[in-house]
């Protein structure tokens, strides 16, 4: 069986002690607030980021500099048999095209996937990747599979600030007035790798059962759903309670967002994400 080496982002939320058990290569996205650039997971606590968002004019994110993979590459290029850069979606971050763009300088040969999402979904294809992997599936292999794994995927999330949405591009100065004046939700889903507009509601109680509505539909195909929160635990466990009255079958898993979605979303953001599992997806 060949040495497979991952390298990911820290939108994977990936465990580090299970990733250096695993061979996984965890390279942190950059927070920036001002003048002062944190790496995302390893210079700044979910605290210390909480505090400096609900104090900061302007925060931004960005993606690691090409230094940072240029240096991992060289260290694993005569380690491993196979490496796979599995990163957040090419639609929202150049994370992946400068994974790649590193390893072409560093003169190794990376099979790469663009997971058109970031947080639970990444880790889950990496997990699985894993699993795939133990059972001896090639890196080629193993890359058919997660692209399958990501048309079977269903992502959505109420974003807690549209200001921050529109201080991102991502929402209109309109949009963002109206919805103010009517007090209307948008619930969001990513499409391809991009993160659009699925329905606009008024209320926010309405706009999560609309999200739950969409969760029911794929019943029959979903063993295992993930309620995602930026900051918002305890709505995160009302949700869970509703999923566990609605569909008891279910497994449920409560999970917090990285930093990097508080900053184009708003702390108190909500998601919800399945994958279908009709193909054998681990439990």
């Amino acid at each position: 069986m060949k040495k497979i080496a991952w390298v990911t982002d820290s939108t994977s939320t990936l465990d580090p002690v299970f990733a250096e058990q695993n061979h996984i290569y965890i390279v942190p996205l950059r927070i920036v607030f001002g003048e002062e650039c944190y790496r995302e997971t390893d210079d700044i606590t979910s605290e210390m980021f909480y505090e400096k968002l609900a104090e900061a004019s302007r925060a931004s994110s960005s993606q690691p500099p090409i230094g940072e993979f240029i240096e991992l590459y060289e260290s694993l290029k005569d380690k491993y048999d196979e490496i796979i850069t599995i990163h957040c979606s090419t639609a929202l971050s150049g994370t992946l095209h400068t994974s790649m763009q590193a390893a072409e300088i560093a003169g190794v040969t990376v099979t790469a996937i663009d997971s058109k999402a970031g947080a639970y979904p990444l880790r889950e294809m990496v997990m699985q990747g894993l699993e795939w992997q133990k059972q001896g599936f090639s890196a080629s292999e193993i890359k058919v599979n997660i692209e399958q794994m990501i048309d079977n995927m269903s992502f959505y999330l109420i974003p807690a600030s549209l200001q921050h949405l529109h201080r991102s591009g991502r929402v209109s100065g309109t949009q963002l007035i109206i919805s103010q004046l009517l007090k209307i939700h948008l619930l969001l889903r990513f499409e391809e790798g991009k993160v659009v507009v699925n329905e606009k509601i008024r209320t926010f109680k309405r706009t999560k059962d609309r999200m739950l509505d969409m969760l029911k539909l794929d019943m029959e195909k979903v063993k295992h759903v993930c309620i995602m929160h930026a900051n918002n635990q305890e709505e995160a466990i009302t949700i869970k309670k509703q999923i566990a009255a609605l569909l008891p079958r279910l497994k449920t898993e409560i999970m917090p967002f990285i930093p990097v979605v508080s900053i184009h979303a708003g702390a108190g953001t909500i998601g919800l994400c399945w994958i279908h599992s009709e193909n054998g997806y681990r439990e």
